[in-house]
């Protein structure tokens, strides 16, 4: 398609096969005689001439009507005047029968096979001004249609420019607007934003890297690859940064050439005003996860579509899910809002550490990863891998180390809102724990991690202060740190000599801590139950205090 102005224009025309529907020309009894493969050719007008050398006055685009009674009588100068009209862009030729001919003639016939120029012979006299006055109101009409939609589009996306949408909004409308599947890839052909309209997303998606990757297209929008795509190029300062893929269930028209382009107008508007929103490709993926993780999907194939489509395979594979809790230091980062940080920052650690993984913003200082293993690989060595640079990221943006909770391994999408859930648990549990860890599991937070997780139930705060209360209320007025040396005491499992040492103080001093919480809260430390209820006070408290 090397014009596309032409195509423009071109496609908001009727079809000659458009033409034979019309009452004024069925009353005709039209039939095909020849050039059937020509019918689907655009309309732009209609003549009609008895003239032989009518091809002299044509533009291109013409059906014209004739009765044939001036039409040459030999057959080299039919098959003349035949390539002619061909020549010079006649869409059809329309012959009623009766005057000059009962049937037409062979010669004439096979030259417009030929050429694949439609030539109709009609069985019934009609009245030809009555023909050109319905196609010619039947191509107005469509000129005035494609109008309104074009109004109509400019108003649906200069709103959603206004409104600073997101991509994935405006590929929405997109679809809805063409009634066609539409795809916003990146330049290395990752979906971004999807809307499947009429179909699958699963048969919308599936090896899309492939089939798009063989539908190249220049600079401008362009029709495309072996299935037939609509492409359009989305820049910006001569800066390509994607493609919008329109995928039409027939031949596209200038409804889906309009709508593509004030789409791809509003892509780029949207990367413009990128600097209040997040990245294209991390807004797919907080899409992607939270509709996995809140089950928002039709199967399970349509899933494995979208996340492939990303560059993230998840099909065959076991699903492990990672909570990243995080905060940053915002001196640093004036003019980025949290999730932008976050998970930006967590998606480039990902990204050092050459592991492909679904990322997004579960909420302010806290980012979710889904992460695709295979069966039988190293989990482990992974996740080491992944924390370590999550790590060395927070480091580097300034940001307080990161608490990394990872959930059991899942088969089933069904279960990956239940791999989070762990993960969000062992995250949260571990937050001040003794224990440095890279990342924690559930059977890392035992007890510790009930009781912060019931740090809000006032029956737990109330257990705490009626156990600790007296000792804390002692320190505060002393200024000593014995709930310090009584949590050393338990952690070391009342080793009394290993608790000195942990404390830096020599024994005597340490026992004579020891003695002073036995009569501050009236306990006998020997007491195991006593212990016990007091270690889980000493817990619940240093959860407590970082909630």
């Amino acid at each position: 398609m090397p014009d596309r102005a032409a195509f423009a224009a071109d496609t908001a025309l009727p079809r000659v096969r458009d033409l034979l529907e019309l009452p004024a020309i069925a009353v005709g009894l039209p039939r095909v005689d020849a050039g059937a493969r020509g019918l689907d050719a655009r309309v732009r007008w209609v003549h009609v001439s008895e003239l032989p050398d009518i091809a002299g006055l044509l533009a291109g685009g013409e059906v014209i009507l004739t009765t044939g009674i001036a039409l040459p009588d030999t057959d080299d100068s039919l098959r003349d005047y035949a390539d002619a009209l061909a020549a010079a862009g006649a869409v059809a030729l329309v012959v009623e029968l009766g005057r000059r001919y009962t049937e037409l003639p062979r010669v004439l016939v096979k030259a417009c096979e030929g050429h694949r120029l439609p030539l109709i012979s009609l069985h019934r006299e009609l009245r030809f001004v009555k023909v050109t006055q319905a196609v010619h109101s039947l191509i107005v009409v469509e000129q005035i249609n494609a109008l309104h939609a074009s109004e109509s589009a400019h108003r649906v996306f200069t709103r959603l420019c206004v409104e600073g949408a997101s991509a994935s909004s405006i590929v929405h409308e997109a679809a809805r607007l063409s009634s066609c599947a539409v795809v916003f890839e990146n330049l290395v052909h990752q979906v971004v934003a999807h809307a499947p309209a009429n179909r699958s997303t699963d048969e919308v998606l599936r090896d899309w890297s492939t089939r798009s990757r063989a539908a190249r297209t220049s600079e401008h929008s362009d029709v495309c690859g072996p299935e037939g795509w609509l492409v359009a190029m989305v820049e910006a300062r001569g800066e390509v940064w994607g493609r919008l893929v329109l995928l039409p269930d027939s031949e596209p028209d200038a409804l889906h050439l309009m709508v593509l382009e004030r789409a791809a107008t509003a892509l780029t508007l949207n990367r413009l005003l990128e600097q209040q929103q997040d990245p294209m490709e991390l807004q797919a993926h907080r899409t992607t996860l939270a509709d996995i993780i809140d089950r928002r999907f039709e199967s399970s194939d349509d899933i494995h579509a979208r996340t492939a489509a990303l560059g993230v395979p998840t099909a065959r594979q076991q699903l492990m899910a990672v909570v990243v809790e995080l905060s940053a230091d915002r001196a640093h980062q004036p003019h980025a809002r949290p999730r932008d940080l976050e998970a930006e920052l967590v998606a480039s650690a990902l990204r050092a550490a050459d592991v492909k993984a679904l990322v997004g913003s579960l909420r302010p200082g806290r980012v979710g990863v889904l992460l695709p293993l295979p069966d039988g690989g190293d989990s482990t060595k992974t996740l080491t891998k992944v924390a370590q640079h999550v790590i060395a990221k927070a480091d580097s943006a300034k940001v307080s180390r990161p608490v990394i909770g990872v959930g059991s391994a899942v088969h089933d999408l069904d279960a990956v809102r239940r791999s989070f859930a762990e993960a969000a648990h062992a995250a949260e549990a571990s937050q001040g724990s003794p224990e440095d860890k890279p990342y924690y599991e559930l059977p890392d937070v035992q007890l510790r991690g009930l009781l912060y997780v019931l740090g809000g139930d006032p029956r737990l705060q109330a257990f705490v202060e009626r156990t600790l209360g007296p000792l804390l209320d002692h320190d505060a007025k002393k200024g000593s740190d014995l709930v310090g040396a009584l949590q050393i005491y338990l952690t070391h499992g009342r080793n009394k000599s290993a608790a000195a040492d942990a404390a830096h103080l020599s024994r005597q001093a340490f026992y004579q801590r020891l003695t002073t919480i036995e009569k501050v809260l009236t306990v006998d430390l020997d007491s195991a139950e006593a212990c016990t209820s007091l270690h889980a006070a000493v817990m619940a408290y240093e959860a407590l205090r970082v909630q």
